[in-house]
């Protein structure tokens, strides 16, 4: 059994924090085919445009029956985040185990700027494929397991900053602004420039320190 990050209390063991998103143990045929699926995926991305993607397409240039790619991802939103994976397991190996800030060995008010400058990059490089996952489903954001980990990362670093405050509420609310519609609609409407978006996020933070005091460690 492990711990919960932000509470310290115990909780079961399908909650703790590893780096999500490889894939599980399965047959070599099983693994041959998926495979397969996420390469004729990655290509037609790269070839179309996330908008292109199409489960059917998908099947028949992998060589593999519909049914199989649905039975495997679920809809065109759980291929999405397949195809994104690999980015997402490399971002969730450098905030858990990288160096500072972004990683340990740097202060909670730190590593929370770099973990939120860092995922403003990785939303940047994958919108189009974030937006095929996330608009194809309501609740596609919320259900891909890398959503708990970041909110639950956030609100431990929130607890050593503010420990009276709700944490859990306060990591969401960090969140939210990088939800791929709205992060598209500023970036794209708005004309917002990255460095737009993460200078809005220093400011957010500056309101974090605790009241007439300094930051914790």
């Amino acid at each position: 059994m492990t711990h919960d990050e932000a509470t310290g209390r115990p909780r079961p063991a399908r909650t703790e924090l590893p780096v999500i998103g490889g894939p599980p143990a399965e047959r070599a045929d099983a693994a041959q085919n998926r495979r397969r699926i996420l390469a004729a995926a990655a290509a037609m991305v790269a070839e179309r445009g996330p908008e292109a993607l199409s489960m059917d397409e998908v099947a028949k240039t992998a060589g593999v029956g519909v049914g199989t790619v649905y039975r495997r991802f679920g809809d065109r939103a759980g291929l999405a985040y397949a195809v994104i994976d690999d980015r997402e397991v490399q971002f969730q190996t450098a905030f858990l185990k990288g160096p500072p800030p972004l990683g340990p060995g740097a202060g909670a008010p730190e590593r929370i700027r770099a973990f939120l400058h860092a995922l403003v990059d990785r939303t940047e490089d994958q919108l189009g494929l974030l937006l095929v996952a996330e608009m194809d489903s309501a609740d596609a954001r919320f259900a891909e397991g890398s959503y708990e980990l970041y909110q639950q990362h956030l609100a431990l670093l929130l607890g050593r900053i503010r420990p009276e405050a709700d944490v859990r509420w306060l990591a969401d609310a960090l969140l939210a602004p990088l939800a791929a519609n709205l992060y598209g609609y500023q970036r794209r409407v708005g004309g917002m420039s990255v460095a737009r978006v993460k200078a809005g996020y220093d400011e957010l933070l500056a309101g974090l320190a605790p009241p007439g005091g300094s930051p914790g460690p």
